[in-house]
């Protein structure tokens, strides 16, 4: 079965970078019970907070398959959290998809 990439913008409270951070700490501790793994984590250059414009960081998650990630969106301790990171985090936008072409990588064609 192929793995799961999971890209993920997130914009936040304004004033809320602490309290973003603590969330983000224990989600990513419930997510590895589930093979899930944050990849890579980029924080937006010159970004403000506000539900418009852009996020404040993208994350890059791996798992190891859609039923991992579903059974760690359904997790009642993160489900517990959900006051925590509605505090923190004021829009979230999730895409699923699967890891594509290493574009750095020569063709055998242009060898």
């Amino acid at each position: 079965m192929q793995s799961l990439e999971v890209v993920v913008s997130l914009w936040i409270h304004p004033g809320r970078v602490a309290e973003f951070e603590a969330y983000e700490h224990k989600a990513a501790r419930v997510m590895q019970r589930y093979g899930g793994l944050i990849q890579k984590v980029v924080r937006v250059s010159n970004a403000k907070p506000s539900s418009d414009g852009q996020p404040f960081e993208v994350h890059v998650l791996g798992f190891p398959s859609l039923e991992a990630f579903h059974s760690y969106r359904a997790d009642s301790e993160l489900a517990g959290l959900a006051a925590e990171r509605s505090a923190a985090i004021l829009r979230t936008e999730v895409l699923l998809g699967e890891a594509g072409p290493n574009y750095a990588a020569r063709s055998s064609r242009n060898t």
